[in-house]
């Protein structure tokens, strides 16, 4: 039968939004460069989540794999440990599955695109003679971090007491705060250090090595771990509308696994003036203690500036109470919104961010200034490089029991929005939004790169 596509290419993503999001959008660019793309999740993901009618996402079938948790998903298992164990044990076997039933279909599976934190997947893409290429989901310095970790050559846990730490291939030394938190805190969370570090256990062995982000952003960290693998960098992978516009009416990833806010967040923004707001957000996985959201919650009340909060309905009742009332003429709280929408609209001054990578690169390829309140994982080297390298915006500092207090948040809002840094950053920013746009246009260094990976696919199939 003759092939009516390039090849089939497989993506296999981890089952959370922020995983989702970026891999989605690099099946995107694949379909619309001529490959069959399927996306594949967990059994309890695809029926939880939201498919947007319209959306080029719906050009890319679904297909799914079991975690063992079929009904409940991550919530139903009794620990993050016995969650990853029983994902670790049971998704290779209904891989292989999915590939015995695809391998005798019209379109058997050549190429697999798998999350890094799912190493297996490359070990069940070799039993098959399938092309397997790794895509990272963080960013290149932050993988360097892990990588490190991994192969020994950094000391564990790291501390405070330890000073500046220079890892080869960052653009600076950082301290223990700037490191992801799992290298700090080697007891807390076993199962979240063995992933994040085990995402280079086989890597040596993969055929391609694709990182979401851009090469003019950390082109030292790029250029050192190029020498190891095939690396190649294939980001910002944001909905085309935002860079380069060449997938046509390509406004959102198309998927979401919260229920938005559209109309009630734009018809307020569009009520405001230009860059007078200040939007909230920590992503679709971090937790603020009730302390903090109360320090947080006053320290936006009494700032000059109004600003559209995102809460999660998991985190509604750690407002503080009658806070919504009294912000009315202010501010606007909602559980879940069109972010992207919203950080390309001229109303947003700022943006209040955990620093989780999708919300970073979304921020940079937007040219919005960040304030950066990092949580746990890799937030804090993101934080770092929002900072001292990229230098889009402020780190908020917490006290002596982390917690970054009201008066710092007013006084850090105050300088983003009316300050000298704040027009820094902003000047920063908008450079970023350019560079990033160059970098996915047509020729650009991601947009050659992905055109790069889709040639090596082919040959490796049509050779």
């Amino acid at each position: 039968m003759e092939r009516t596509h390039k090849a089939h290419c497989l993506v296999l993503t981890y089952p959370t939004q922020g995983h989702i999001n970026p891999m989605l959008q690099f099946a995107k660019f694949l379909h619309h460069k001529g490959l069959k793309v399927t996306l594949v999740t967990t059994h309890f993901l695809l029926n939880t989540l939201q498919l947007h009618a319209g959306s080029s996402s719906c050009n890319v079938a679904l297909e799914t794999i079991s975690d063992g948790y079929d009904e409940g998903g991550y919530a139903a298992a009794e620990s993050a440990d016995a969650y990853l164990n029983r994902f670790w044990e049971i998704g290779p076997l209904t891989l292989t599955k999915l590939l015995e039933r695809m391998s005798s279909s019209e379109y058997p599976v050549d190429c697999i695109v798998y999350d890094a934190f799912m190493p297996w997947s490359l070990d069940v893409a070799k039993k098959f003679g399938i092309f397997g290429a790794v895509f990272f989901t963080q960013s290149c310095a932050v993988g360097n971090i892990y990588y490190h970790a991994h192969k020994g050559l950094m000391k564990l846990p790291v501390s405070g007491d330890d000073g500046e730490i220079l890892i080869p291939g960052l653009q600076l030394p950082l301290e223990a705060v700037d490191f992801p938190s799992s290298l700090c805190d080697l007891g807390s969370n076993h199962a979240v250090y063995d992933m994040v570090v085990g995402q280079f256990s086989n890597v040596d062995e993969a055929d391609w090595v694709l990182c979401n982000t851009f090469y003019e952003l950390e082109p030292e960290v790029v250029d050192w771990m190029s020498k190891l693998w095939p690396l190649k960098t294939i980001g910002p992978t944001i909905p085309s509308m935002y860079l380069d516009n060449r997938l046509k009416e390509d406004k959102g990833y198309g998927v979401n696994l919260f229920k938005q806010n559209h109309d009630a967040c734009m018809k307020w923004l569009n009520e405001q003036p230009k860059d007078s707001v200040v939007y909230v957000s920590f992503g679709s996985g971090s937790e603020l203690g009730a302390e903090q959201m109360e320090e947080l919650a006053w320290g936006l009340r009494i700032s000059r500036s109004n600003f559209l909060w995102v809460v999660r309905e998991s985190e509604a009742g750690k407002i503080p109470e009658g806070f919504v009332e009294e912000i009315s003429e202010k501010g606007l709280v909602v559980s879940w919104c069109p972010q992207l929408e919203v950080l390309a609209h001229e109303a947003v001054g700022c943006f209040i961010t955990h620093c989780g990578w999708n919300s970073t690169l979304e921020a940079l390829s937007l040219g919005v200034p960040l304030l950066a309140m990092p949580q746990w994982t890799d937030q804090g080297t993101n934080a770092k490089y929002i900072m001292d390298v990229w230098k889009t915006g402020l780190r908020a500092l917490p006290d002596e029991n982390g917690i970054v207090k009201k008066d710092v948040v007013e006084l850090c809002i105050s300088e983003l929005m009316e300050g000298e840094i704040g027009k820094e950053s902003r000047r920063n920013a908008m450079k970023w939004k350019e560079v990033a746009r160059s970098a996915m246009a047509e020729g650009g260094s991601s947009a050659k790169n992905i055109d790069e990976f889709i040639a090596k696919v082919v040959e490796y199939v049509q050779p």
